[in-house]
């Protein structure tokens, strides 16, 4: 792949600009943590696990410019700077876990030294990086083994390359795939309201020469009932021990249809996207954005002045509708209460 979503380059975070996708290929350099902060709620950088990378990169930009040796200071900040990260966006549970790996580098090493610890933070948060290269890679291997000869699949949002530091989740299944040489088309949600389905996902694939067809978010009912969408492939921001999953905003939609049409739904997440914590979707945190995403489309208005909304990022699928998870450490089928704490480590 050639799209590095997000790198550490000369002391600052180089982010593609998503939200210039399309028309625009723009870097941010985020150089603080204040302009980390912004680019993941502006959703500059987005998809769980690039969040999770933003965030360790986000911990080095905070701590970086910080002089002397006095630790109770640098913990000071530091801890202050994990906890304003932590508030940029309350439901890819990526942020949060890739934040408590890095607050445990400071608990791990109680002895060690302002200078010691920052090598030890930087350490970490390049071994996040590359982690979730290697995990993506692993991701799409196993997932790539559901996509069959002249196969008809069907995605929501943007899970690839742009979500993630490499492969992506979803994207990533037909990324492998089209490598080991299998013939197979996608269809593209468009995925209201802010698009990243048809500015990101098409672009992506696109990118790749993978047979994509866009499609309106309403139209996919249809699409279904005619018969010509084979299996649907979604990302996650979080997913719950019972196997409840939070994605995108419409995924639910698409897991009804998949159910009512006999069509095999899956869904392709890291470990690091688990929160083993919560029983079920129920207690998943659901961030709510401002209304001129819906009442406005590139800045002009297209809904009356004044009309209420209501406007969450994500919604939950329950794990009764999901065929199977596709992770790192292979394809969990149901039930997902049982298998989620046999496959996977509980970390």
């Amino acid at each position: 792949m050639s799209i590095e979503t997000i790198k550490w380059v000369k002391n600052s975070a180089r982010i593609i600009d998503q939200t210039k996708l399309p028309n625009k290929f723009e870097y941010i350099y985020c150089r603080d943590v204040e302009s980390m902060w912004h680019a993941i709620k502006r959703l500059s950088v987005r998809g769980a696990p690039a969040i999770g990378v933003a965030a360790a990169f986000g911990v080095l930009l905070g701590i970086q410019k910080f002089k002397g040796q006095d630790k109770l200071k640098f913990l000071k900040l530091f801890h202050k700077t994990c906890d304003y990260l932590a508030t940029s966006r309350p439901t890819a549970v990526n942020l949060f876990n890739m934040l408590n790996v890095m607050r445990t580098v400071v608990t791990c090493n109680p002895l060690a030294e302002v200078a010691s610890l920052k090598k030890l933070l930087f350490h970490q948060a390049m071994i996040i990086f590359k982690t979730d290269q290697e995990v993506c890679r692993t991701m799409g291997d196993h997932g790539a083994k559901l996509i069959k000869k002249n196969m008809s699949c069907l995605t929501v949002c943007n899970a690839g390359a742009l979500a993630t530091v490499d492969y992506g989740t979803a994207l990533g299944v037909f990324y492998s795939a089209k490598k080991k040489g299998k013939k197979f088309s996608v269809y593209s949600c468009e995925t209201r309201p802010l698009l990243q389905g048809a500015r990101l996902t098409c672009w992506e694939l696109l990118r790749q020469k993978i047979d994509t067809t866009l499609i309106c978010d309403n139209m996919a009912a249809s699409l279904m009932a005619k018969g010509k969408v084979d299996s649907i492939f979604a990302g996650a921001d979080r997913i719950a021990s019972n196997g409840d999953t939070a994605n995108k905003i419409g995924t639910y939609m698409l897991a009804v249809l998949a159910k009512h049409h006999g069509i095999p739904f899956y869904i392709v997440a890291p470990r690091s996207t688990f929160d083993l914590a919560i029983k079920s979707g129920r207690q998943i945190p659901i961030e709510e954005r401002k209304s001129d995403e819906v009442t406005h489309f590139a800045g002009v208005p297209t809904a009356p002045k004044g009309v209420k909304v209501y406007n969450p990022a994500f919604d939950v699928t329950p794990a009764n509708l999901i065929t199977g998870i596709v992770t790192e450490y292979g394809i969990i089928y149901p039930p997902y209460v049982k298998n989620i704490y046999e496959n996977l480590p509980n970390r």
